[in-house]
C-alpha cells in the first residue's frame, strides 16, 4: 500500500510524542523532587550534574547545555551557589573575561545523594523496557537532539 497520500496529523508524529513524553518527564521529575524533600529544582538538578562533568565550564556553555538563557541560566547559578554547591572564579576565554563554574565538595555530595534517592524512581518508568533496548532508545534520542542542534537557533 501507498503510505505518501496518508495525511498524518501533528499528534501522530515523532515531534509530538517527544514533546509530550518531555513534559511528563519533567513533570514526574519535579514530583519526586517534592515528595522526597529536596529543596532544588530539577533545572538546578540538571545543572549541577553538568558543572559535576565538565570541570570549570563557563555561564555561556552551561546554558547552550540546559537550554536556557543566560538570565535563567545566571538565576540557576546564584541559587547554587547561595546553597555552596559550586563557586565561580574569573578567568579569560578568547580575550574576554568569563565565570568559570566549578562544583564544591558540598555540591558534590549533593548531586550523589539526589542522584541515589531518585533513581528508583525513574528506574521504575523504565521497567517493562529492557536495558538493551533503552541504551538504543538513549543513543537515537540524543542522535535527535544533536541534530536538532544544528538546526535549531539558540540565541545564548
Amino acid at each position: 500500500m501507498d503510505n505518501t497520500n496518508i495525511e498524518i496529523h501533528y499528534t501522530d508524529s515523532v515531534h509530538y510524542e517527544l514533546e509530550q513524553t518531555a513534559k511528563l518527564m519533567r513533570k514526574l521529575s519535579i514530583q519526586v523532587l517534592e515528595k522526597l524533600g529536596i529543596d532544588m529544582s530539577i533545572d538546578e538538578c540538571a545543572a549541577l550534574d553538568i558543572i559535576s562533568c565538565n570541570k570549570n565550564i563557563c555561564q555561556r556553555d552551561l546554558a547552550k547545555k540546559i537550554i536556557k538563557d543566560r538570565a535563567n541560566t545566571g538565576r540557576i547559578l546564584n541559587s547554587l551557589e547561595e546553597k555552596g554547591f559550586i563557586k565561580r572564579s574569573a578567568d579569560t576565554k578568547n580575550n574576554r573575561l568569563v565565570k568559570k563554574i566549578e562544583i564544591t565538595k558540598k555540591g558534590t555530595l549533593q548531586l550523589s545523594d539526589i542522584t541515589n534517592k531518585i533513581k528508583s524512581y525513574l528506574e521504575n518508568v523504565t521497567t517493562a523496557i529492557p536495558r538493551t533496548e533503552m541504551r538504543r532508545i538513549r543513543d537515537t534520542l540524543k542522535s535527535f537532539r544533536l541534530n536538532l542542534e544544528k538546526v535549531v537557533e539558540m540565541k545564548i
